[in-house]
């Protein structure tokens, strides 16, 4: 699990205000990259995979036609009451639960250079927003939760304070996770997608997934539905684009709450 960004021993005794910012979109769409670099800008930070909620490798169902383990189906590739508690408790407290790994790091990471400048630009700002929260006793916490299945449960949804979602085309999505190695399940064990995962198993799940997230199911090109309020669409693949995007929301999610 990361840990905050900065320092907070000097602002223990503010009182916490918790932001829970959701980052959706398909696999290989750059939610973990987002993620990461927006950890580096915003003071006070932590990731949250909901990937660390995946259940047991011996629990994940098959598919019913192509007898794989399946891992991205909404209903069984997340163990979700657990993940709802730990984002009620972090929302209540302020605080990760002390017991909680991560596996993350062991998953490849490539890197996505983001310029110096955007980012100390966007850090200035939030160290700003900041000061300001603590000359009134508050001490603003962000937690990022990212997610290919981030939208699929309306009480995870209830749960996040800013919804941000990163659409990337289909043909790009299908190169980026050809061209991973695998994943590491919550035991740690590498996963290796069989033949045709993509095909059958991930594209598919994907659109079920977040098909009801976009009007007339549209998940290439259709406007956001009602099903997600506030839904902020980030469409690109240039970082220094979507992190501007993303920073513009949060800092006005900030201002109106």
């Amino acid at each position: 699990m990361a840990q905050p960004s900065s320092d907070t021993n000097s602002t223990d005794a503010k009182k916490p205000r918790v932001i829970l910012v959701g980052i959706g979109g398909a696999t290989c769409s750059g939610k973990t990259t987002l993620a990461k670099h927006l950890l580096r800008i915003l003071p006070n930070s932590v990731i949250i995979h909901q990937d660390d909620f995946a259940p047991p490798q011996e629990l994940v169902p098959f598919h019913p036609i192509y007898q794989v383990q399946d891992w991205d189906a909404p209903a069984g590739a997340i163990s979700w009451p657990r993940m709802i508690d730990f984002l009620r408790h972090v929302k209540e407290t302020g605080a990760i639960p002390v017991d909680h790994r991560s596996h993350d790091h062991l998953n490849e990471q490539k890197q996505v250079p983001l310029e110096d400048l955007v980012r100390e630009q966007w850090k200035f700002v939030f160290e700003n927003i900041q000061k300001k929260a603590e000359a009134r006793g508050e001490k603003v916490i962000w937690g990022l939760v990212d997610g290919f299945l981030l939208y699929w449960h309306p009480q995870v949804i209830e749960q996040l304070d800013v919804r941000i979602f990163l659409r990337v085309p289909h043909d790009i999505l299908k190169h980026r996770r050809h061209e991973r190695h695998g994943y590491h399940t919550a035991e740690g064990s590498l996963w290796r997608d069989p033949p045709h995962y993509w095909e059958q198993i991930v594209w598919p799940a994907y659109i079920e997934a977040n098909q009801e997230i976009f009007q007339n199911g549209d998940l290439e090109n259709g406007a956001p539905s009602d099903k997600v309020k506030g839904l902020v669409l980030v469409e690109g693949t240039q970082m220094k684009d979507i992190i501007n995007e993303s920073c513009v929301a949060l800092k006005e999610a900030l201002e109106n709450m």
